[in-house]
Parts: C-alpha cells; sequence; structure tokens
C-alpha cells in the first residue's frame, strides 16, 4: 500500500491509500478513517459517478465515527484506466461503473471484479495490516453503494454483523440504471440477474440474515426514486422472510449528501450498537 496523503481528523487520522490490485489488474484507491481507538470496521460504499474522497470529505462522518470507535473503510466505486469501450459510460449513469460484481461478458469481465476486490482482497488487506477485528466488520452505502451492501451482505453470510443504507437501488432487475449495468456486465439471460438483486435475494432468504436490523433511508424528493429505486420491493421481501426492516421516508430530502450527512450520526449507531454493544 502507497500512503497518498493523510490528515489528522478527531484525535485520529484521515488516510488516503493507492495500491496493486490483483482482482481488478489495475491499481485501485481507498480512504481510511482510523479513530483513536478502533473497536470495529465499518465499510462504505459510494454510488455512480463518486470516488473514494465523495462520502470521506461530504458526509462528516469522522467525528462520530471517532466517538464511536468505528473504522471507516472507503473504496473506490470502480476500476480506472482500462480503457475499456464504453468505459466513461460510469460518468452518464451506466455500464463503467463497478456495480460492486463480477463481470461476466467481455470488454468487462477482466477489469470489472468489484466483488472479489472488495470481499477476498481489500477488506482482508485493511483487517490484517491495521488490526481490525474481522468478527466486527459492517456495511453500509448510498444508491448504487447502498445496492452493494445489501446484495455483499446478503451474498455472503457471516462477514457482516450490520448492514443499512441510504437511497439505496433496491431491485436492478427492474429500474433502467440496473437493466443497463446488468445486461452489460452479466449478459441478456436474466436468469443470472435474481443472485445480484438485493429483493430477489432478500426473498430466497430461508432464514433471518440480520436479526438485529436493518436500517434504509430514503428522501421522498428524491429525483430517482419512483423510476430507479423501488424500496417498497426491498420492503416487502423483508416482510416475507421476517427481517426486521426500519424503513425511513424522509420529505423534503432528496438523492445527495446534504440527506446524507443529515442522517449519518444515526447510521454510524445503528452500526455500532451491533458491532461494539
Amino acid at each position: 500500500m502507497e500512503l497518498l496523503s493523510q490528515h489528522g481528523a478527531f484525535g485520529g487520522w484521515q488516510r488516503f491509500y493507492r495500491h496493486e490490485s490483483t482482482e481488478i489488474g489495475l491499481p485501485m484507491k481507498f480512504a481510511l478513517f482510523l479513530p483513536p481507538e478502533p473497536k470495529a470496521l465499518l465499510v462504505y460504499l459510494a454510488g455512480l459517478t463518486c470516488t473514494e474522497e465523495t462520502f470521506t470529505m461530504k458526509a462528516g462522518a469522522q467525528q462520530m465515527a471517532a466517538e464511536l470507535g468505528l473504522a471507516l473503510l472507503m473504496p473506490d466505486t470502480s476500476p480506472r484506466g482500462a480503457n475499456a469501450p464504453g468505459e466513461a459510460d460510469a460518468w452518464d449513469f451506466g455500464v463503467g461503473a463497478g456495480f460492486y460484481l463480477d463481470a461476466t461478458q467481455e470488454p468487462w469481465a477482466k477489469h470489472w471484479r468489484m466483488e472479489s476486490y472488495l470481499m477476498y482482497e481489500l477488506l482482508p488487506l485493511v483487517q490484517r495490516e491495521f488490526s481490525l477485528p474481522a468478527e466486527r466488520t459492517g456495511i453500509f452505502g448510498h444508491s448504487m453503494g447502498g445496492h452493494g451492501a445489501l446484495t455483499l451482505a446478503l451474498r455472503h453470510p457471516g462477514v457482516f454483523r450490520s448492514l443499512s443504507a441510504f437511497a439505496p437501488i433496491c431491485a436492478p432487475m427492474q429500474c433502467p440504471w440496473g437493466v443497463k449495468a446488468f445486461t452489460g456486465y452479466l449478459g441478456e439471460d436474466r436468469d443470472a440477474w435474481p443472485a445480484h438483486d438485493a429483493s430477489a435475494l432478500m426473498q430466497a432468504q430461508a432464514s433471518v440474515p440480520y436479526p438485529g436490523g436493518i436500517l434504509v433511508d430514503q428522501g421522498l424528493a428524491d429525483k430517482f426514486l419512483v423510476e430507479q429505486l423501488h424500496p417498497a420491493a426491498f420492503e416487502e421481501a423483508c416482510s416475507l422472510v421476517g427481517q426486521p426492516l426500519t424503513l425511513r421516508r424522509h420529505e423534503g430530502y432528496d438523492h445527495g449528501y446534504y440527506f446524507i450527512a443529515s442522517f449519518v450520526d444515526e447510521h454510524l449507531k445503528h452500526h455500532a450498537a451491533q458491532l461494539i454493544g
């Protein structure tokens, strides 16, 4: 790991790193906030058009994280510099963004391996290098990253002990962003799609995966709510399997980081209660 910069913050350190990823096959960046006394690790997955800097600089999470003893890991959202055809579409809400899965279709299959990168490379690396307890790890995210948090938490039982999301893409098989990404990354055969759809994954659970409860916040002034996000589908899936879900709908809040900053402390406390007690 190459330390790019570090900044004192609330008695701890906000650091930015770069490393050569074997899973992605390209250099990847991530941000890590280390509180004065780290007790647990919380992974945050950002949304479309974002980088490892977005949540780090806009959410204002470090003060509460320091008080609670939560280390915060903020990876980049997508591979960079592969020069794949259409890669720039990541900035146009399309294929090219990471979507936190492993692509099976060309030209994406070689580098677009965000699920394997996060689960088998970055997370173990950070836990090991910074002596952060694997058994006290949670995950949350926003929009595309909310989709990633929900799906990775359900696809990898036992890895994460706590889960929450801001305005997640809850049913990507039913929305334009998801259909475009899944078609590009997973192919036209829709039989492969439910394994990366949070609502479908939840509905297929044989038992309650997060008995301590899942927290989701959604702004009702979010311009993407009706067409892209479908929180009611996830709510229904949780109800079917008995998964405790707190889905809070907020008047006047949109899809941006003013919304996230308004409720991030409550998400951190949600995770700390389940990870630390």
